[in-house]
C-alpha cells in the first residue's frame, strides 16, 4: 500500500473525527468522511498503548493495512480506524470479518 494513501497530519485526522460520521463495534471504531479534493481514498490507524507493547500494536496495524489493501474502496473517502483494547487477542480472520462489516455499514466499499 502506497504511503500516499495515508492520512498523516493530526489536523486532517481531527477533521475526520469532527464530522462525527462513525460506525463501530466492541473492537473497532471507524470514523469516515467524503473527500472530493484527493483522487484516492486515504486512511489512518490508531492503536493505543493499552492494547499492548510496540510489537503487539505493530502486528495489529500490519494486519489492518493488509485488510485495507485487499478491499476495494470508493476513491472519495478518508477514514480513521481506532482499535479498542479488546482487539488485542483477535486472529487475522476475525479482524478481517469485523472490519469488513464496518466498511459495509459505513458504505465506503466500491460496489
Amino acid at each position: 500500500m502506497k504511503k500516499a494513501y495515508r492520512v498523516k497530519k493530526n489536523e486532517e485526522i481531527q477533521e475526520i473525527i469532527k464530522l462525527k460520521k462513525t460506525v463501530g463495534n466492541s473492537y473497532f471504531i471507524l470514523y469516515y468522511r467524503k473527500n472530493h479534493e484527493i483522487s484516492n481514498f486515504r486512511y489512518a490507524i490508531s492503536v493505543p498503548k493499552k492494547v499492548g507493547n510496540a510489537v503487539k500494536r505493530n502486528l495489529i496495524k500490519r494486519r489492518i493495512r493488509e485488510i485495507i489493501k485487499d478491499n476495494n474502496f470508493n476513491n472519495d473517502y478518508d477514514f480513521f480506524i481506532v482499535t479498542k483494547q479488546k482487539s488485542k487477542d483477535l486472529k487475522f480472520a476475525e479482524i478481517k470479518r469485523l472490519l469488513e462489516k464496518l466498511f459495509a455499514k459505513a458504505d465506503i466499499l466500491r460496489k
